[in-house]
């Protein structure tokens, strides 16, 4: 088979299983699309939708090990790239979430999730200059109002416009 029919094939297999984390059935979701990659190691979207589940389950190391399977038999799969470096936030893992980051901006240089994640990122190791370059970048992508709310807050704080509560502080 050419490319062409290798990742319609692809996508074939996956397409249940894509449906399942749409619908959020990550349960079902994670045991049809395990299926397909027992059958089909190498194809990208039955580990790029398997690590989604396994995100929203809260299974980090497991989402990561996915989305890293799609990388190796897609290097271009920029959704895998994100969500390898939303995983990679989520564990702390700051340093090489950046690294991720800076691969997705270096292939969409104006990635808004490349953009957002590099800015959280600073922003956890304290880095205040690079947070605010990033997020601002972010908000010029002009994100979901409730996004771009958020981040003109972290913004805010950032360059000490506002202060953070304290957790003694709200009661």
């Amino acid at each position: 088979m050419d490319g062409d029919h290798v990742d319609r094939a692809h996508w074939d297999s996956a397409e249940e299983g894509a449906e399942l984390v749409s619908e959020g059935e990550y349960g079902a979701a994670i045991a049809a699309l395990a299926e397909v990659v027992a059958r089909e190691p190498d194809n990208p979207y039955a580990l790029f939708f398997l690590g989604a589940a396994l995100f929203e389950t809260g299974d980090l190391p497991r989402a990561l090990k996915a989305y890293l399977g799609a990388l190796q038999y897609r290097p271009e799969y920029l959704g895998a790239l994100i969500g390898a470096g939303w995983a990679l936030h989520s564990m702390g893992r700051y340093r090489e979430a950046i690294k991720v980051g800076r691969q997705l901006l270096l292939k969409a240089k104006e990635d808004p999730d490349g953009l957002y994640l590099l800015g959280l990122c600073h922003y956890a190791m304290g880095d205040a200059a690079a947070a605010l370059g990033y997020l601002n970048r972010f908000l010029n992508t002009r994100p979901e109002i409730e996004v771009a709310m958020e981040v003109e807050g972290l913004v805010k704080v950032l360059r000490g416009e506002v202060e953070t509560l304290k957790e003694d502080d709200d009661d």
